[in-house]
C-alpha cells in the first residue's frame, strides 16, 4: 500500500526542551511510533514535553536508522484549573483506564490511595512496574489527545495522610451532597477529587475525611463503579470551572 503525500497529523511526547530551530533526538518508542504510523522525512509532526509546550517539527532523516525532530515553532499552553485526583489502589486494569481519561480531561496530578478494602483486590494496580506502566498509559492518552500537560503520578499514600492535604477537597460517597452544589463558586481555585473503592468507602474512613474538612458529595442515586465515578466527577468539576472562568 503506497503512502499518499497528506501531511500527517500526530503528537508525540518526548522529553526535551522544544525551542526554534532547536533539533530533538527522539528516543527509542517515538522512533518506533514514526515508523509504526508510516511517518518519515519531511513529514510534520507536533511534539510535547508534558510540560505546557507544544511544538511543530518536521522529521529530518540522518542515515538509514537515524532521525531527528526540527522544531519550527512552539507554543505555550496554559494550564487548565486545577483538579488534583485521589484514586482507590484497585483493579489494575481500571486504574490504568481511568489514568488514561483522566489525562485526557486534563487532571493535575495523580495518586493512588489504600483503603481498607484495596487489601482485598487481588489484582491491585501498585508497585514499581504497575507505576510504569500507569505512566506510559498516561503519555499514550496525552499524545492521542494532542495535550500539554502529562500530570505527576505521585506515591501510593494510606487514607490517614491523603485526609490532610490542603485546599478545598471533595469526596465522592452517594450519601453526600451534589457534586454540583458542593463545587460551589469556588472551583476555579481548584479541587481535589477523591474516589473511593469498589464497595464503597467505610464510614469510619468518610468520618476521617470529615473530620479534616473534606465534603462528602454525590453524582446521582446509582452506585457507580470508581472509574465511572471518577471521570464524571472530573466532568462535574471541569464545567463548573469551565463556567466560572467565561
Amino acid at each position: 500500500m503506497e503512502r499518499d503525500h497528506r501531511k500527517a497529523i500526530a503528537t508525540f511526547y518526548c522529553e526535551a526542551t522544544l525551542a526554534p530551530g532547536l533539533p530533538v533526538n527522539p528516543s527509542d518508542d517515538v522512533v518506533n511510533h514514526l515508523r509504526a504510523r508510516r511517518l518519515g522525512d519531511g513529514d510534520d509532526v507536533q511534539l510535547t514535553n508534558g510540560g505546557g509546550v507544544r511544538a511543530a517539527a518536521t522529521i529530518r532523516a540522518r542515515g538509514k536508522r537515524q532521525i531527528e525532530l526540527a522544531v519550527s515553532s512552539v507554543v505555550n499552553v496554559p494550564r487548565q484549573p486545577t483538579i488534583h485526583l485521589r484514586a482507590p489502589v484497585a483493579d489494575r486494569d481500571r486504574m490504568l483506564w481511568l489514568a488514561e481519561k483522566a489525562t485526557e480531561l486534563g487532571v493535575t496530578s495523580w495518586r493512588g490511595v489504600r483503603f481498607r478494602r484495596s487489601a482485598s483486590v487481588t489484582t491491585r494496580g501498585e508497585g514499581a512496574g504497575f507505576s510504569a506502566r500507569l505512566r506510559a498509559r498516561m503519555i499514550s492518552a496525552l499524545e492521542q489527545s494532542a495535550g500539554a500537560w502529562l500530570p505527576p503520578a505521585l506515591p501510593d499514600d494510606d487514607l490517614e495522610a491523603v485526609a490532610s492535604e490542603p485546599g478545598t477537597r471533595i469526596v465522592l460517597d452517594v450519601r453526600g451532597e451534589p457534586l454540583r452544589s458542593v463545587v460551589g463558586r469556588n472551583a476555579s481555585d481548584g479541587v481535589t477529587l477523591l474516589v473511593g473503592p469498589e464497595g464503597g468507602i467505610e464510614d469510619d474512613e468518610l468520618a476521617l475525611l470529615e473530620r479534616h474538612g473534606w465534603r462528602a458529595a454525590r453524582l446521582g442515586a446509582s452506585i457507580l463503579r470508581f472509574e465511572t465515578a471518577a471521570v464524571a466527577g472530573i466532568g462535574v468539576v471541569r464545567a463548573a470551572q469551565d463556567s466560572q472562568e467565561s
